[in-house]
């Protein structure tokens, strides 16, 4: 009876009430905002999405040879050369090229967006979803849901496809984990963060004016996408786990829980294929 109480509560509290605030501040802005405006501005954010996930697909590599290509092309054969030595041939040459990988994120996830927000919407950052005031009572709701997440965590690192995918940083039998492994998870941290501002942030709060709730549904399509390349189990909990994070954005209006969690859960994962493979201690 208890179980049956409360279900109904937390349906409303995490389904019906977001849904309501989220689709009656919709009408309100497209009552004040003309439709060409409305339109206009939404396309601005869908196209530079766009924009941004084209360059994150072709830049955003492990082997950047188009870098070095890049380079090479307007004559800067130094660098070039340095740049070859880098990322192919020196004993941190892994390491570089995953930092670079995740560099390429960040610009790609924040950068593109930022420039677009300032230069062209002229626009406050905070708008899309960056403000902390008022987050702190929500922190519960993320604690239970990395409580939730981890055991189902816990059973794919069991898999070979698991293990064969993480850590991304391959160690060997008696490598350390510091300082490469170390330096690596900032890079790691730092692109998911980046991940949540453009996804739960720059799209979820840059639509939700003109899509309402369905900002959403908006954002799960590409956000699914990204993990065609992963284990198919991860794939299609990102549908679930766009839904979920997207949702808390919109309630909490910022993205910072969402980019906490999202780099507990990824650290877990790491930690987890670590100690499968005996690589941990």
């Amino acid at each position: 009876m208890v179980t049956d109480a409360k279900a109904p509560a937390v349906w409303q509290r995490y389904v019906t009430d977001i849904q309501q605030r989220a689709d009656l501040e919709s009408a309100e802005y497209r009552a004040a905002t003309t439709p060409p405006a409305a339109n206009a501005r939404a396309a601005i954010i869908l196209v530079t999405a766009a924009i941004a996930l084209t360059v994150l697909n072709f830049g955003a590599t492990t082997e950047p040879t188009w870098f070095v290509s890049l380079l090479e092309a307007v004559r800067l054969d130094q660098f070039a050369e340095r740049a070859q030595q880098t990322f192919f041939v020196s004993d941190n040459a892994q390491l570089n090229s995953l930092m670079f990988w995740g560099f390429m994120q960040v610009f790609s996830y924040v950068a593109i967006p930022i420039a677009v927000i300032k230069l062209v919407l002229r626009e406050r950052v905070s708008v899309f979803g960056t403000g902390v005031r008022g987050i702190r009572p929500h922190a519960g709701t993320y604690v239970a849901l990395f409580a939730l997440a981890v055991p189902f965590v816990a059973l794919a690192s069991t898999t070979s496809a698991f293990q064969a995918k993480y850590p991304f940083y391959d160690l060997t039998a008696g490598d350390s984990l510091w300082p490469n492994m170390w330096i690596w998870w900032i890079f790691y941290a730092a692109q998911f963060v980046a991940l949540e501002f453009f996804f739960r942030g720059f799209l979820i709060h840059g639509l939700k004016g003109r899509f309402g709730y369905m900002a959403i549904f908006v954002m799960i399509v590409p956000y699914n996408m990204l993990h065609f390349t992963k284990p198919v189990t991860e794939a299609l909990a990102a549908i679930f786990g766009g839904y979920v994070l997207g949702s808390l954005s919109l309630k909490t209006r910022s993205i910072w829980w969402g980019a906490a969690l999202h780099v507990a859960v990824a650290g877990t994962m790491d930690v987890l294929a670590l100690i499968q493979k005996d690589l941990l201690w």
